[in-house]
């Protein structure tokens, strides 16, 4: 399979916590579809510590995986949302 594309596309959205809404990632989104994953070489801004924890409420919203061999974020249904 292809590899994501690393320069990827130049719309950024900023990904918030669903229960406390405090900034977690910007993100380089391609696509108007959900947001399910994130690849890690498109996060252009981290807010957080460890990628999968909210630093302030401590809930989990994704898991750590390789998606086509590159590391990524694959978010749990309705933890966060994007604007």
């Amino acid at each position: 399979m292809a590899k994501p594309n690393k320069k990827g596309p130049v719309r950024t959205v900023d990904i918030y916590c669903a229960s406390c809404s405090v900034a977690l990632f910007r993100y380089r989104k391609g696509g108007k579809g959900a947001l399910v994953k994130s690849f890690m070489e498109r996060i252009v801004k981290n807010h957080t510590k460890n990628n999968t924890h909210c630093p302030t409420c401590e809930q989990e919203f994704g898991r750590m995986t390789l998606i086509r061999g590159t590391p990524a974020i694959k978010f749990v249904g309705g933890k966060v949302r994007f604007k």
